[in-house]
This record gives structure tokens, C-alpha cells and sequence, in this order.
């Protein structure tokens, strides 16, 4: 196909053709009006002049002709997975790709939307179709035609967006009277203080509401903790306690109605991390010793801690008759702390305390077993005199106790060593120093000695004697430390140790923190990778099950990774709530958001698309027939420019006629012979007639 056009290439300014053109203009007239002969010739001639300037080509386009282009985008989110829907799309998919062939000068484009659920974003038809149309100029598109249950999340708010000027066709999967039930978070925490209540708000939406109340279960880390009634539509408010710090996994799930669409949605499920309050820590200090410093140092350096400090200055030998109640300037409220507030406290320390019945009562070590038994938190440094009778171990704080003293005090240089049992425990693994033999620390020069009759020793002293000593006690814990000489390290004694780390690992796995968990199965998910990492200090790792929201299972097997450490991996095919299990521990996890925006709606429509298709001239229609997975397609044809591509039984799209250009000619007008004579002959013209005129005048 050969197209000519003009083209002008100007030798001057386009100002000075103009004003060059008005002086032409005005010698003319002049002429006219003086009936001078040679008028029209001296006219031609300028003209030709001004020609000249403006440089005039003749062009000469060789053109081939280009396909249309006509986008098909094949929605392929979640929600196009229930029933018969993927059925439904591979069917049209194969019926548009035929019709589309049969057309003829067409070239189509299959672009597959993915999952991008996720990340939450829900199903985004159109930025895979500006994608797959990016290298396309927009005169080239013919049409588009989605395949799609309707329910999208990216649609422009107008056609102009589109980005091209061709009909947008909606061919909608699904069958008409859908029906589905599903819960919707209204608010929900992500963060909450220990031991308090949050409110989970949300309610149940029902495409089909008969008005019958319906059952709503709320559970935290698979416990069943509320059961309520809702109406569909009407919000409720229900409070759930933050059981534990770090991740509360609260499921709300809803019965599944027969003949549902999915039950994906009917669970709803929400994250609530649990962060402590100010800890509250009475620490006991009795007979005043160099370290005895370290560890209200320790304490008061972490602003989260609210520290009580109970420190004794008279040691029980130096009696001198002064009464209790004169030795202090106000009176220590040891009743109400040992007492009625005593459940008020996450940690008791005793610091090298040595009873006196005179300050603390028998009855206030029985209130502190009790506190411990129900779930408390207890840690003893302990100095010579735990061996004593004076000892802690002699009052009722003995019956929790993880270690019995012998009566001897160990006073030998000696290296504290994490045990075999302690390489696998979370409080002493990796402590610094501690891969070394001996270990990078300082020397420790006393120790008490005793025998370990509960819990487990993860550090040993002299003589290889139980050093630190971890137990469990009711739903409680002790920890023991037989020596008071840990402020050397935080002295920089011989470059000192690792006091912080021990410490605090000692103080939260008294608290209870999971990362600390000696016993604990735990996962975590990077996109559909699903980690899983065994701790346990018994040496003997199961297989673990790991269960799909859809209750599908499998059996994964742990390697060994490090001391006290079991790894293994696998691959996610759902999204949703995973469970796992080892027969011993359990632990949910989520996998991908935790409500994904792709299985809020999954009611397929065609109302969602239908005004940005009819805005286009196409159309929005359902394929779908029966029950199964049967369509019907429309026709395809190729139309003209038009208002409307699509009938009852039709959908068009719209003939371009683009084309590209092969090759270019040029042929100069007013430059070269032509130009030069023209120019010659005008003037030539003008001078013979204008010679006449004068002769005749004669």
C-alpha cells in the first residue's frame, strides 16, 4: 500500500514567509488597481518564490499493513478455583482462541493474571492487561476480552484509563444464585499487654440470609475460648485474653452451609502479638556482698522493668537490740508485698538471702511457693549461707527448690561450663565463650555445692558440681544459681563473661517467653515456604504433621541443625491456617494474609465490570449454564468504527486498519530543475508581457 502526502521544509523562518507573502500580496493589489499589464505573471512569480521558500516535498510513503491486536486476560486468582470455574475458563479460552484465528488479520494476546492474592492485593485483571498490551501501541488494539468471575479489585473509575479506544468485553464464570456465607473482621488488634482482654470485632454476611441466628466459635491457638450468636449483618464485639507473649493466633469461624461455595471464608483469622507491661520485679537482696549492685544494675537498666528493691543492711549475727521498726526511715510494706500484691510480680529474686523470721515470716515463703505453683517466677542467688541452717532451703521455698545443699562450700578457681544439657537449652546455647575449652570467661572462685533433685543443670562449676539449675514447678518456674560470684564477670574480671546474656535469657525463660521454650515446635512462612524448626533438649525429634486449611496432610521429617535444633521444610499449596503437630507440640500458622481480599467476595457477577464495559461499546455477560460445567459463548465478528460491539448473541471487536511504514520516497517541488524553471519561466513571462505594454504605450 503506497500513500503520498506534501511535506514542507521552510529555508527562512515561517515569520519572514508570511511577512514576505503580505508584501507580495500588496504589490499584486497594487497592480490590479493600476491595471498594469503582467499583473497575474508578476503574481505567479512571487508565488513560485515564496513556494520556493517554503520548501515543499512531495512524499511518498510505502506502508504494510499491521494484524489487530486483541487482548484476552485469563483471570487466574484463588477464587477462580472454586467449582466449576477453572473448567468454565479453559473452555472459553479454547473457544476465543479458535474464533479469534478465524477472524484473520488478528494477532491475539493470552495474558494469565497469576495470583497476586498473596500479597493481599486481591485479583488485578487490569495491570495484567496493561502489562501484556505495554509494547503495543494503543491505535493497534481491537478489543480486550476478560475471563473472569467478576469479582476484581483494580478497575479503573473510567475508560479513558483503559489506555487504548477499543471495546472491553466481560465474560463471567460462575453460575447465577450463588450462595455463600463468610465472617468479616470489623476491627481487629495486632498488639496486646499479657494477661488482658482484646476486643475482636466482626460480623457475618450471608448472600442469603433467612434471618436465623448464627453460630459463631472464637478460638486462641486452637483453644475454644468464646462461643456467641450473631444475626448476618449485625456486629459483635467479643473479648479475648492475650494468653502468652509473642504471636496469639485467634481463629472466628462460622458453620459452612450446605451447598456453599467455599467454606475458605466462613474463618476469619487474626494475629494478636503479646507485648508485657512494665514486669514488675521484687528483688530480695539480704546479706549486703560485693555483688550486690549487679543485679539491681541489671534491673534498672531496662526501662521496661518496674523494680521493687527489698534490701536487708543487718545481717542476722549483728544483733544490737534495735527494733526492727527503727532500722528503716519509712516502714517496708513486706505484708502487702509478700502478701496481697505478691501475684502483682512477674519475677521474685532472692539475692544471697539468709532467713530471718523477724523480717520475713515463715508465712510469706509459703505465699511465695504458692505464687510460684500458680504460675509465678522465682530466682535464687544464693551465697555460703544457703548451705546453712539460716538457707532458703530450710523454709517452705526447700519444697521448690531444684537443688539440695550439702553443707560444703566450694572456695577452688573454677570455669563455669554449659553441660551437654545445656547446649540444647535456649537459655544457655550459644552463649559467647562458651564453644571454647575452656571457656573465654573469667574464673568464678565459690560455689555451693548440692544435688540436683528436679529440673535441669545447664551450667556446672567446680568439680563439675550443678552450677545453674532450671525446674519447673506447677505451672511455675525456679531457677538457681549456687555461686554469688557472677558480678566478676560484670566487673571485667579477666575480660569477664556473658552476665547480660545469661541473665536476662535466665529472667525470660522464667517469664515465659517462647522464644525460650526448652520444649517448642515452631513455624514460619515467607510466601507459600513453610520453615519449621523443632526445639526440644530430649534429643529425639518426630515427624511432623503439617495440616492444610483444606484438611489435606503431610508428614514432613526433621534434620538435626544444631544442638537442641530439628529444621525441615515444605512447600504451601493453600492459603489459609496451617496446623502442625509432632504428637507432643503444636503450633498454627498462617500462610499468606490472614484474611485474603481474593476470598472476601466470591459471589461471581457481572455488575462489578459491566458500567467500564458498556462505557467501551462492549459488554459484561455470564458463560455459565446449568449446573455444571457447561457454556455458552457468544459469537465473535469484526466490526468497523461503531458505539456499540456486542448484542444478545454477539460480542465485536474493532478493525484498526493500522498499518507501518516500509519505506519513505521524497521529491523536492521548489528545489532543483523543477523549481528553477518555474521560477525562470514566471519571470520570463512577466518581462515578455510587461515589454508589450511598454511598446504599445509608445
Amino acid at each position: 500500500m503506497t500513500r503520498f502526502a506534501l511535506s514542507f521544509t521552510p529555508l527562512v523562518p515561517g515569520a519572514l514567509i508570511w511577512a514576505l507573502g503580505l508584501a507580495a500580496v500588496a504589490v499584486v493589489l497594487l497592480g490590479i488597481l493600476g491595471r498594469r499589464r503582467g499583473t497575474a505573471l508578476r503574481a505567479l512569480g512571487l508565488a513560485l518564490l515564496l513556494v520556493a521558500l517554503a520548501d515543499p516535498d512531495l512524499v511518498r510513503e510505502d506502508r504494510h499493513g499491521e494484524k489487530d491486536v486483541v487482548a484476552v486476560v485469563i483471570d487466574g486468582s484463588g477464587s477462580q478455583t472454586i467449582g466449576e470455574r477453572s473448567a468454565q475458563t479453559a473452555k472459553a479460552r479454547a473457544a476465543i482462541a479458535k474464533d479469534l484465528a478465524a477472524l484473520g488479520n488478528v494477532e491475539p494476546r493470552f495474558i494469565d493474571s497469576g495470583r497476586s492474592d498473596a500479597e493481599n492485593d486481591g485479583t488485578r485483571l487490569f495491570a495484567a492487561l496493561s502489562n501484556g498490551l505495554a509494547d503495543v501501541p494503543p491505535e493497534r488494539v481491537a478489543g480486550a476480552i476478560l475471563v473472569t468471575d467478576g469479582v476484581v479489585h483494580d478497575i479503573p473509575a473510567d475508560a479513558g484509563a483503559l489506555g487504548f479506544k477499543a471495546p472491553l468485553h466481560v465474560l463471567v464464570t460462575g453460575h447465577a444464585g450463588e450462595r455463600d456465607r463468610r465472617v468479616e473482621l470489623v476491627e481487629a488488634p495486632r498488639f496486646g499487654i499479657v494477661g488482658k482482654d482484646q476486643t475482636v470485632s466482626l460480623r457475618v454476611l450471608d448472600t442469603d440470609d433467612r434471618g436465623e441466628p448464627v453460630a459463631v466459635t472464637v478460638r486462641r491457638d486452637g483453644v475454644e475460648v468464646a462461643r456467641r450468636q450473631a444475626r448476618v449483618g449485625a456486629r459483635i464485639d467479643v473479648p479475648v485474653r492475650v494468653d502468652h507473649a509473642g504471636p496469639n493466633v485467634v481463629e472466628v469461624d462460622v458453620p459452612t452451609l450446605p451447598g456453599e461455595l467455599t467454606a475458605l471464608n466462613n474463618k476469619a483469622v487474626v494475629t494478636i502479638d503479646g507485648v508485657r507491661d512494665k514486669l514488675r520485679v521484687l528483688l530480695v537482696s539480704g546479706e549486703p556482698h560485693a555483688g550486690e549492685r549487679m543485679w539491681r544494675n541489671i534491673l534498672k537498666s531496662d526501662a521496661n522493668v518496674d523494680l521493687v528493691h527489698f534490701t536487708i543492711l543487718r545481717p542476722p549475727e549483728k544483733q544490737d537490740g534495735t527494733p526492727i521498726n527503727e532500722l528503716a526511715l519509712i516502714a517496708f510494706p513486706t505484708g502487702e508485698l509478700f502478701g496481697s500484691k505478691i501475684g502483682d510480680f512477674d519475677l521474685i529474686i532472692f539475692d544471697r538471702y539468709s532467713n530471718q523470721s523477724s523480717i520475713l515470716p515463715y508465712a510469706y515463703f509459703e505465699n511465695i511457693a504458692r505464687y510460684v505453683r500458680n504460675g509465678g517466677a522465682l530466682l535464687m542467688a544464693v551465697g555460703p549461707d544457703y548451705s546453712g541452717p539460716d538457707g532458703l532451703f530450710y523454709t517452705p521455698l526447700g519444697a521448690i527448690s531444684p537443688t539440695r545443699p550439702d553443707g560444703r562450700v566450694i572456695e577452688t578457681p573454677f570455669r563455669a561450663k554449659v553441660t551437654p544439657e545445656g547446649e540444647k537449652h535456649p537459655v544457655t546455647r550459644g552463649l559467647a565463650g562458651s564453644d571454647q575449652d575452656p571457656p573465654a570467661w573469667s574464673l568464678w572462685f565459690r560455689q555451693v555445692d548440692g544435688d540436683a533433685v528436679k529440673g535441669t543443670p545447664v551450667m556446672s562449676g567446680a568439680e563439675g558440681r550443678p552450677l545453674v539449675v532450671l525446674s519447673r514447678e506447677g505451672k511455675g518456674r525456679v531457677a538457681q544459681m549456687l555461686s554469688d560470684q557472677i558480678w566478676l564477670w560484670a566487673r571485667g574480671f579477666e575480660d569477664g563473661g556473658p552476665y547480660l546474656d545469661l541473665t536476662r535469657r535466665l529472667a525470660h525463660w522464667l517469664m515465659k517467653e517462647p522464644d525460650l521454650e526448652e520444649e517448642a515446635l515452631r513455624a514460619t512462612a515467607r510466601g507459600r515456604d513453610i520453615a519449621i524448626e523443632r526445639q526440644s533438649v530430649k534429643g529425639v525429634t518426630a515427624p511432623v504433621t503439617v495440616t492444610a486449611p483444606s484438611g489435606a496432610t503431610a508428614s514432613v521429617d526433621l534434620a538435626a541443625a544444631e544442638p537442641g535444633l530439628s529444621r525441615g521444610a515444605v512447600k504451601a499449596d493453600e492459603l489459609g491456617l496451617y496446623r502442625l503437630t509432632d504428637g507432643t507440640s503444636s503450633v498454627l500458622l498462617n500462610v499468606g494474609p490472614e484474611n485474603p481480599r481474593e476470598f472476601q467476595e466470591v459471589v461471581s457477577t457481572t455488575e462489578k465490570l459491566r458500567p467500564l464495559a458498556e462505557a467501551t461499546g462492549g459488554s459484561a455477560r455470564r458463560i455459565g449454564t446449568g449446573n455444571g460445567d457447561d457454556i455458552a459463548m457468544p459469537r465473535l465478528v469484526a466490526m468497523h468504527e461503531a458505539s456499540s460491539y456486542g448484542g444478545s448473541d454477539y460480542i465485536g471487536i474493532k478493525r484498526t486498519d493500522s498499518s507501518t511504514v516500509a519505506g519513505i520516497g521524497l521529491l523536492p517541488l521548489a528545489v532543483g530543475a523543477i523549481g528553477l524553471l518555474a521560477l525562470l519561466g514566471s519571470t520570463v513571462l512577466a518581462w515578455v508581457a510587461e515589454g508589450r505594454g511598454f511598446r504599445r504605450a509608445r
